[in-house]
């Protein structure tokens, strides 16, 4: 036991967003119960990384008498369980089974919602950065589950847009920036909107887009859109 500096969460002030998680390079912290938690001290290194990203000011630093950091196990967890621990143990609405009651309708022959896809492919890994697509288009940039999760997606941000798809939480965010960055620079891009689910990890994506907006040195119209679980649109 070392005495050294700490992350503390004041229960009364986390609502369990989990913003504070993806922050954690380290893996240190989970949403377990509805709540921020230290899963292990010797995970956090007490340079508080994760205070900044938390909303409500539930995140400190102090100094106390605790295991001391241990990079090496960082490393085995972070390599070994930690995409287990986020996908199967965090406990956030992502995770989670549920079942989404909504009444049964006839199907009306002839109303068929339109495709509005104007370009492929979409999926951000596969487009290419000089995409003559890309010119000078709005670029929606829509987290996987939002696009079955929203019913008015096609004509809401489909429409008339660019559109490149990802998942904040199980692909390679790192490739993306650099992606991202090279669209955004070169592609004359005119706005750019981030879809996402209300779940925590889906707030990954919003901070991707806008940690390249300001590397790309981008003056650019910005929004996000949070849709919830149950498919109502936030804002």
């Amino acid at each position: 036991m070392v005495v050294r500096k700490i992350i503390r969460i004041d229960e009364a002030k986390c609502t369990g967003c989990g913003q504070c998680v993806t922050a954690c390079a380290e893996g240190a912290l989970e949403i377990i119960d509805g709540k921020a938690r230290v899963v292990k001290e010797s995970f956090c290194d007490g340079l508080g990384a994760c205070i900044g990203e938390c909303p409500e000011g539930a995140l400190t630093i102090e100094e106390r008498d605790t295991e001391g950091f241990d990079e090496e196990a960082v490393k085995r967890h972070r390599e070994g369980h930690a995409r287990k621990n986020r996908i199967e143990k965090c406990g956030c609405p992502s995770s989670s089974p549920m079942t989404i009651e909504k009444p049964t309708r006839a199907h009306a022959h002839g109303k068929e919602q339109t495709a509005r896809l104007s370009h492929w492919p979409i999926q951000l890994t596969l487009v290419p950065e000089n995409a003559p697509f890309l010119k000078g288009k709005n670029l929606i940039v829509l987290a996987d589950c939002a696009a079955v999760a929203y019913g008015d997606i096609q004509n809401r941000f489909i429409d008339g847009n660019a559109i490149v798809m990802c998942c904040p939480k199980l692909d390679d965010i790192e490739p993306y920036e650099r992606k991202l960055e090279s669209i955004i620079r070169n592609a004359g891009i005119r706005s750019i909107s981030v879809v996402h689910m209300e779940v925590p990890c889906c707030f990954g994506l919003h901070r991707l887009v806008t940690k390249t907006l300001e590397k790309a040195l981008g003056k650019i119209p910005y929004r996000q859109f949070v849709i919830g679980i149950k498919g109502d649109i936030k804002n």
